[in-house]
């Protein structure tokens, strides 16, 4: 299996400044907006995003982590005993625009489980949609409404998102071959 880095940390870093102001500007500001990251890369970047919109808002914009074990399509396929993690959504989503926050973007299927769930904390205004990478390869009529990097993959390869928060110390975005081809 080979990989081959697509974004380096400050490439990242650039990703979330640029959907930060995004956010800003689609939403005439952050003030009724809060940010929830899908557990698990998702939520240290929804803390990244939280921290660019502070500095160019000067506002404080909460930030929560929502788990979607339970609610998978496929949870039978992953094995016999899910580990599930906690939720955290400290702040009251009805009326609000809240931002799911997630490092890939792939079949939809992840972010059809975080709206079903999402809906069992409250009904926020809107829903919209920031992720680091796109990669295509849609199984759901789901789209992003912020997206860092648009990266065309093959369905034998894989996106590897590397975050300093839960992978010690490293930030990187890798596409990985996941099956060699002879020829």
């Amino acid at each position: 299996m080979g990989e081959k880095q697509i974004l380096d940390a400050d490439d990242i870093r650039r990703a979330i400044t640029r959907i930060a102001h995004e956010i800003a500007e689609r939403n005439a500001g952050v003030h009724d907006v809060a940010l929830v990251g899908i557990r698990r890369r998702g939520a240290p970047l929804a803390m990244r995003i939280a921290a660019a919109l502070e500095e160019i808002e000067r506002v404080r914009v909460p930030v929560g982590v929502l788990d979607i074990t339970l609610y998978r399509d496929d949870l039978g396929i992953r094995g016999p005993a899910p580990v599930v993690h906690a939720t955290d959504i400290p702040f009251d989503i009805n009326g609000r625009t809240v931002v799911l926050v997630d490092d890939v973007l792939y079949t939809g299927r992840t972010i059809r489980a975080a709206l079903d769930a999402l809906t069992d904390f409250g009904r926020p205004a809107r829903i919209q949609l920031a992720v680091l990478i796109d990669r295509g390869h849609r199984e759901l009529p789901i789209r992003a409404d912020f997206v860092g990097k648009n990266v065309p993959t093959s369905r034998d390869e894989r996106i590897a998102t590397r975050l300093h928060e839960v992978d010690g110390g490293v930030d990187g975005v890798f596409i990985v071959r996941t099956t060699e081809t002879t020829g």
